[in-house]
């Protein structure tokens, strides 16, 4: 990245690239071509053994029963009160002499506290957790062109890999976990491959066409396709029934999990909040911890912000009282000291004709 003369920041413990060429060109990169994001900061977890579904049925909201061998599940670690521990994609790799195989995924910020937090619930479960962090790289390629980019390095035919499944397949001469999920609202793959050859992989991606992305433009595209930030959008004091992340309670699940009586409850009595996405008037732009207001009253808060560079406009997450949480709903964010009008509009704000 340094040799890339990207302009870096501090990230979770991480030197992270905020952009290369710019934040514009690598955003636009992604919508009509392809990206490349080093993703390697991110928890890396494989979980093993006789017991791993029933450990995770007890830690998720999601059935995670459902899933076949090569599939995976977003979702979300849930403390008691019902509140957002971490956002989590878990994969289903296969069960083997009744050993099942699984990778989770976590946020960088949040690993070690993920870790000790599954850890804590193994007790006399068959499970081994074994934290890959340091010794695997993960990146991301994403657009409508990732496929053809990608291919040519995989010993299998990527388009047999559905969205949000996965396989391992032999790459650079090494084994590689290849998924087609992504953080960017396109079509795209996450490659897991030993750290050694990570840089490897950048490399050949990159004399492919892909163009090199950092934070920046991953957080505009993300923030588009209106996928929430742990941390900033989310956290342990948000519930999924607040920040539209319901879809994710599996409320026909057999196995009762950590935090189901709380979102049992919110379920009947309804949240008291709820996120939005917003379009303001002009070129203002509502940054995070912005206010809504209405009469002098701060009544809610944004979350996240950007000018969009796809649709050319002001957007933002932001949480208000569930009863004005209505599309076409109109209210004041402070800016400064000027409160700019904002329209509730249907989420995300951005979908890619290319999935």
């Amino acid at each position: 990245m340094v040799q890339s003369q990207a302009r870096m920041v501090g990230f979770s413990g991480w030197e992270m690239p905020v952009q290369f060429s710019g934040i514009s060109k690598e955003h636009a990169a992604v919508r009509q071509q392809a990206g490349l994001f080093d993703i390697s900061h991110m928890g890396k977890f494989r979980l093993q053994g006789q017991d791993v579904l029933a450990l995770l049925q007890g830690l998720v909201p999601s059935d995670l029963a459902r899933l076949q061998p090569g599939q995976a599940q977003y979702t979300v670690l849930l403390n008691p009160e019902g509140g957002i521990i971490d956002d989590v994609i878990f994969y289903y790799q296969e069960t083997e002499a009744q050993t099942q195989h699984w990778v989770a995924i976590v946020n960088a910020a949040t690993k070690d506290k993920d870790k000790i937090w599954i850890e804590q619930h193994i007790g006399s479960l068959a499970v081994e957790l074994v934290d890959q962090s340091a010794d695997q790289g993960l990146i991301a390629i994403q657009g409508p062109q990732a496929l053809q980019m990608l291919q040519p390095l995989s010993q299998v035919d990527l388009n047999n890999i559905a969205a949000f499944s996965h396989v391992e397949t032999e790459m650079l001469g090494t084994t590689a976990f290849v998924a087609r999920t992504g953080y960017t609202g396109e079509d795209g793959f996450e490659i897991m491959i030993p750290a050694a050859t990570a840089s490897t992989l950048w490399q050949s991606l990159t004399a492919a066409g892909a163009t090199p992305c950092g934070l920046g433009a991953r957080d505009t595209l993300r923030l588009e396709a209106a996928m929430s930030l742990y941390g900033q959008d989310i956290n342990d004091q948000t519930s999924p029934l607040e920040a539209g992340l319901g879809w994710l309670v599996h409320w026909d699940k057999t196995v009762d999990f950590i935090g189901k009586d709380v979102l049992a409850k919110q379920k009947a009595a309804g949240v008291e909040r709820r996120i939005v996405g917003l379009q303001l008037e002009g070129r203002n732009i509502a940054r995070h911890d912005y206010p809504i207001v209405q009469a002098d009253q701060t009544i809610g808060i944004v979350t996240s912000g950007t000018l969009s560079p796809t649709l050319g406009y002001p957007i933002a997450l932001a949480y208000v009282p569930a009863a004005m949480a209505k599309v076409g709903n109109t209210v004041d964010v402070q800016i400064r000291n000027k409160a700019v009008p904002a329209t509730i509009v249907k989420r995300p704000f951005y979908r890619s004709p290319n999935k």
